[in-house]
C-alpha cells in the first residue's frame, strides 16, 4: 500500500470532472441540495441555533456568508458552523453519507462560496457537493463501516464529516491535488464527537455536523496559504492516523481509493420522511404495512413488541422522552407518535406530543427487546397484537426514503417548500427551488447566497 492514501485520495477527487457523473445521481444531487435547504432553513428558528448564535454573539454585518434563515451574515467558518446546526436540528435531514452528509457538505461548500469573486457555475457547485458526500462515505467505510465505527462511540458525522467538507471546499477554491492532500490531513485535526449525548438527551449531536463542517472549511483555507496538513492521515498502522486512532485496528484503507467513480456515494443516501432517527423509520413503516395488509384501525392495537439488534437498541430503543432529542432518538416514541397522531413530523417532536397522556400510554404498551441473533445492521422486527389476541410481524427492509423505496420528486419538492415556507417569504422559497432544480445550467451559482437570507 502507498505510504500516502491521502495523496491517492486527493488525486482522484481533483481528476474528477462534472461530466463523470451520470445524469441520475446529478439529478439526486440537487435534490438532497433543496432538501438540505429546506430542512436548514426551518432548523433556523429551532432552539439549538437560537442558542448557537447568542454564544458566537452574532449580529448584522459580519461577513458575506449568509447565516441562512437569518439577516446576518458571518465569515465562511462560522456560517458554516451555524448552518450546519440548523440542517440537523430537527433530524430531517437526510443521512447514508458520512452519516448526516447534506449537513456538512452543503453549509461548508456555500460557505466558501460566499468568500470567492468569481462567477462560479452550478456545475462547479454541484461536483464540489457530490465529491464531498464521496469522501465522507469512503472515509466511513474506510473506517470500519458505519455500525462497527458508531459502536466504539463516536458519531461519524463528527468524525468522518470534516473530511467531506474539506474536499468539497478545496474543489471550490480550485485545488490541485498537492493541496487537496494537504486539505484532508488538516481536517483530521478537527474530527470529533461522541454519542455521550444519548445518555441523557443532549442536543449536542446537533453541533457534530456544523463543527465538521467549520473544521472541514478552515482546513481548506489553511490549505489555500500553504498550510502543510499531515501526509499520514490515513495510514492504519502510523500511530496518530485517523485509523490508528479512531478506528480500533477496524480500519480498511484502501476503500478510500477503490473503484473510485464506479458507483458515486451519493446514490445510496436516503431522504428523510419522517423527523427522527433513520434507524426509527423502519419501524414507522411497519406499523403501516401491517395496518394496511390486515385492515386495522389504531383502535385493534394492543400492543406492539420490537425486536432489535444490540446495536440499534443501544442508538435508539429508549423509552424516556424528556426533550424533543430524545424523542428523535426513539424507536418506541416513533411507533407511539405514529399510532397517537398518525404521523411524525415536525409538531409530533415538540413537548406537547410527547408529553400527551396518550403517548405515555402506548409508550407502556411498546415492548423493546435485543435480539442477540440480529446483525447490528439489521432492520428491527414489528410484531403488532390485536385486541382479539392476534398476532402480525414485519420487517421493512428498505424504509420509506432510501434508494431502493425514494420519494417521489413531487414528495421531495412538497417537504422543501413545507419548511422553507415556515421561515422565507414565498418569493424566495419559490426562486430557491427553481435555481436547485436546475443548477447544473445556472452561470454563477453565488446567486444563490441571497436568497438564503430570512427577515432577520
Amino acid at each position: 500500500m502507498s505510504a500516502d492514501m491521502a495523496g491517492q485520495l486527493a488525486t482522484k477527487i481533483c481528476a474528477t470532472a462534472f461530466e463523470d457523473f451520470p445524469d441520475a445521481t446529478v439529478h439526486k444531487a440537487k435534490l438532497h441540495i433543496l432538501d438540505t435547504l429546506g430542512v436548514a432553513i426551518a432548523g433556523s428558528a429551532s432552539g439549538e441555533t437560537r442558542m448557537t448564535m447568542a454564544a458566537l454573539g452574532l449580529g448584522e454585518g459580519q461577513g458575506r456568508a449568509p447565516v441562512w434563515g437569518s439577516s446576518v451574515r458571518a465569515d465562511a467558518r462560522t456560517a458554516a458552523f451555524v448552518n450546519g446546526v440548523s440542517a440537523h436540528a430537527f433530524e430531517l435531514d437526510d443521512s447514508g453519507g458520512c452519516d448526516h452528509s447534506g449537513a456538512v457538505v452543503l453549509p461548508a461548500a456555500l460557505a466558501v462560496l460566499g468568500e470567492i469573486a468569481r462567477p462560479v457555475s452550478g456545475r462547479e457547485l454541484l461536483r464540489s457537493v457530490l465529491l464531498g458526500y464521496e469522501v465522507g462515505r469512503r472515509v466511513l467505510e474506510a473506517a470500519g463501516g458505519y455500525e462497527s465505527h458508531n459502536d466504539l462511540g463516536w458519531h461519524s458525522t463528527g468524525t468522518c464529516g470534516p473530511f467531506a467538507a474539506a474536499a468539497a471546499a478545496g474543489m471550490l477554491l480550485e485545488f490541485d491535488a498537492r493541496k487537496m492532500a494537504s486539505a484532508l490531513g488538516t481536517a483530521c485535526s478537527y474530527a470529533g464527537g461522541t454519542w455521550a449525548f444519548i445518555q441523557n438527551g443532549s442536543p449536542a449531536k446537533k453541533l457534530h455536523p456544523g463543527r465538521a463542517a467549520e473544521g472541514g472549511v478552515i482546513a481548506a483555507c489553511l490549505a489555500a496559504q500553504g498550510f502543510q496538513g499531515p501526509d499520514a492521515v490515513f495510514e492504519p498502522t502510523v500511530w496518530g492516523s485517523f485509523f490508528a486512532t479512531f478506528c480500533a485496528g477496524k480500519a480498511h484503507a484502501s476503500a478510500l481509493v477503490s473503484d473510485f467513480g464506479d458507483n458515486w456515494r451519493l446514490n445510496r443516501c436516503s431522504i428523510k420522511p419522517y423527523a427522527t432517527c433513520r434507524g426509527t423509520h423502519s419501524a414507522i413503516d411497519a406499523i403501516d404495512l401491517i395496518s394496511s395488509r390486515h385492515g386495522l384501525s389504531v383502535s385493534d392495537i394492543a400492543s406492539v413488541e420490537a425486536d432489535m439488534s444490540r446495536f440499534q437498541f443501544g442508538m435508539c430503543g429508549g423509552k424516556v422522552i424528556q426533550s424533543r432529542p430524545q424523542a428523535q432518538m426513539s424507536l418506541p416514541y416513533a411507533i407511539a407518535a405514529r399510532l397517537r397522531y398518525g404521523k411524525v413530523f415536525l409538531a409530533e417532536l415538540e413537548a406537547t406530543a410527547w408529553s400527551d397522556p396518550t403517548v405515555a400510554d402506548w409508550l407502556d404498551r411498546i415492548a423493546v427487546r435485543v435480539d442477540a441473533a440480529m446483525k447490528d445492521e439489521d432492520e428491527p422486527s414489528i410484531t403488532v397484537v390485536t385486541m382479539d389476541g392476534q398476532r402480525h410481524q414485519a420487517t421493512v427492509e428498505f424504509p420509506l426514503g432510501g434508494p431502493l423505496n425514494p420519494l417521489s420528486d413531487a414528495q421531495l419538492v412538497a417537504k422543501y417548500t413545507d419548511l422553507a415556507g415556515a421561515v422565507l417569504p414565498a418569493a424566495k422559497v419559490v426562486a430557491i427551488r427553481a435555481l436547485v432544480l436546475d443548477l447544473d445550467s445556472c452561470a454563477d451559482a453565488r446567486k444563490l447566497l441571497p436568497l438564503l437570507q430570512g427577515p432577520g
